[in-house]
This record gives C-alpha cells, structure tokens and sequence, in this order.
C-alpha cells in the first residue's frame, strides 16, 4: 500500500493507453504514491496480451507496466463509456483534473474536456511533432543509432533490444505532468502539454552531441562493435567462457588495468614507439586495438572467477555479461530493497521492481498490477450521480 508520506499521495491521474511509453509514465506516477486509474476498453488494449508471457500466458510485459495502477474497463466506443471516463475527470478532486494519454480519440481531447475542467491538466504523447504517427522501432530507424550499433564488418543496421525512446518518452511524461501540477498550484491554471516519442529521441540525440557531430563531421559515428568511442573499454572472453566488459575512463583505471594483465612494460614500450600518450583518453582510443591485442590474452587465460577476484581489488570499471535469467537468480537483485517476489493476478509468484528512487518514508515494494477491469466498479462508485 502506498504511504500517505510518499511523494504525490493525493494526486490523482486518469490514464488512457497502451504500449510503453505513457503506461511507464503513469506507472512511475503510481509508484511515487499517486492514485493512478488506467482505463481500457472492454477486452483490454492491444498490449494486454503483448509478449514476453509467462507459461499459462499472462502479459508479464502488460504486468510490469502497470504496477501499484487501479484497473477500470469500460466500452469507450459508447457515449456512455466516454462520458464515464470525462466524468472521472472532472470529479477527481483538487488533485485530479490530470489525463496521460497516447489515444487521439476527439472526446478525450484537452478541448473537450476542459469545459468541464477548467483547471485540466492534460498530456498527450504523439508519434511526431505534426501530429502523425511513429513508433519506438521506426523512429529509432531514422535517428541514426542503428547504423552506428555493430562491428565496423556489419553492412546492415542493428536496432537495439531495448525501447529506448519509449522509456526516455515515458520518464519525461511523468516530469511533464508534475511541471504542470506544480504550475497549477502557483497560478491555478491547467494546461495542454504535447510530447511527440520522435523529439524525444531527437532531443537526447542532441543533448548526448550526436546531432551536432553529424553536423559538424559531414558523417555518421563510426561503426567500432563494443569499443568505447573517444576512450578506452571493450568485452574480453575468459579462459570458462564468460565475457568480462572492461572501462577505463581515467588514467589510474588504464595503469590498473595495465598492472593487473601484467602488461605495464609492453604497453609503456607500445606507447613510446608509437609516440602515444596512453594517459590521454584520445590516444588510447586511437590505438585501441593495439592495447586490446595485448591484454587480451591474460583474460584468456584465466577463468572468470581469476578475473573478477583480480579486478574486485582494482580501480579498473568492470562487470560480467550476464542473461536475464542469471540476472534474475543472482541473489543480490533479490536482495536489492527495489525487487520483491510479488503475487501477480493472473500470472502468479513473479519478480517485480519497485520505484528505484530510495527516499526515507517510501517503501521501493511494487504493488502488483490489477487484473484488468478490477477497480470498475469500485472507481465509478465515485461519481456524483452514483453517490
């Protein structure tokens, strides 16, 4: 149960969406403690049965995204579903008056709605700035990171398994909403934010100097598999057959690293007949290949146990490739206060996170998802006319 301490206890948001971007906005929300009522449409929206499953083949993707939510199903094509989602607006409270969505239907508009909320504060998540659609997969297509993801062999694009606009579009729905709470409260007017998923993904790129480099150098970032560009760090393969990704971002990292491989003596022999600089992060990006010809062949031989006991006593910035499912039976993410074993209707015992900001007073425990549809009831009784 959320605490009255928490965060935004008392706020209240009515969400109308599906897919990643506006459930995770709202779901971050939630888990600061506000009261965060999802509508679908009967049956449940497209994501409600979106892969990955679990074995009886409940969405654990629909359940992850919705967590610490109340669930209302209503049939949205009536005019009385409509009707019911405008009057849980305008009679949510002080507090409420606030819609996340990423549906374009005319009746949720922030210029339908406002007449009977003036104080209405309503966000809505597009695919492009114009209004037309895009999607996470087809904007990450045109920003330019697929074609600059891969060894430099790889003639084709490589589009990463993570949503990264969806999320980065979801956290700043969530700081767009509560900008305009806080803007509410000083003035007592409410407001229409747009947030377009494609300026998300162009706005990072800017923000990062991808934008700006691309301007500047008449060219993409060059294609360097898992190198780190302008600096020194790349995967390296243990004598078990484990992968080990190794960062060195300062020069006390490179002399670690150097001293652990046993290999201070040739590197410092490579760097003066190359007339490098090995403290400097350029000339160790520029002969990357060279430093990783040399110290690869002390990873090789050594198992990954040897290299992560020789590199736990170091400065040196490492960690194992691991899977999801080594992920999830390492007992320190158990352990870690953000990750509960929770009861998930419909789907059963699962892992589940939490909010990952720790604060004093505010358990980080997730809430399990509702089953869709369970608070209907229970959320309509609110209404006026319902008593």
């Amino acid at each position: 149960m959320i605490q009255d301490d928490a965060p935004l206890a008392g706020l209240r948001i009515i969400e109308v969406s599906s897919f990643v971007a506006a459930p995770l906005g709202g779901m971050t929300l939630a888990q600061l403690g506000a009261e965060v009522i999802r509508v679908d449409p009967l049956g449940g929206a497209p994501d409600t049965t979106r892969w990955p499953l679990a074995p009886n083949g409940g969405s654990l993707y629909w359940a992850g995204l919705n967590k610490g939510k109340r669930s209302v199903a209503l049939d949205l094509r009536s005019p009385e579903g409509q009707q019911a989602v405008a009057d849980l607006i305008a009679s949510s409270g002080p507090d409420g008056g606030i819609v996340l969505t990423n549906a374009g239907y005319p009746w949720l508009s922030y210029e339908a709605l406002r007449n009977a909320r003036p104080d209405l504060i309503h966000l809505r998540i597009t695919g492009r700035h114009d209004g037309s659609t895009a999607v996470d997969y087809t904007v990450n297509a045109g920003i330019g990171f697929p074609l600059a993801t891969g060894d430099q062999a790889t003639a084709g694009p490589v589009n990463h398994v993570l949503p990264a606009w969806d999320v980065a579009c979801g956290l700043y729905a969530a700081i767009g909403i509560l900008a305009a709470e806080r803007h509410r409260r000083r003035t007592g007017a409410g407001r229409a934010v747009t947030l377009a998923l494609a300026d998300v993904a162009l706005a990072v790129t800017g923000h990062l100097g991808f934008l700006a480099e691309g301007q500047l150098s008449g060219a993409g970032r060059p294609r360097i598999g898992n190198h780190l560009y302008g600096g020194f760090a790349r995967d390296f393969r243990t004598k078990s057959g484990d992968f080990f990704l190794v960062l060195t971002l300062t020069a006390r990292h490179y002399a670690d690293l150097a001293r652990i491989t046993g290999r201070t003596e040739a590197l410092a022999a490579v760097e003066r007949a190359l007339g490098a600089d090995f403290t400097q992060d350029g000339d160790r990006y520029a002969q990357r290949e060279v430093i990783a010809a040399l110290i690869a062949p002390w990873f090789a031989e050594h198992t990954a146990g040897e290299v992560a006991e020789a590199l736990a006593d170091s400065s040196v910035l490492w960690e194992r490739y691991r899977t999801f499912a080594e992920l999830a039976a390492a007992p320190e993410t158990l352990a870690n206060p953000l990750v509960s074993l929770i009861d998930q209707p419909g789907i059963g015992r699962i892992l589940a996170t939490g909010t990952p900001l720790a604060q004093p007073g505010t358990p980080q425990t997730p809430a399990p998802a509702p089953a869709l549809g369970a608070d209907t009831a229970t959320v309509l009784s609110r209404l006026p006319e319902n008593g």
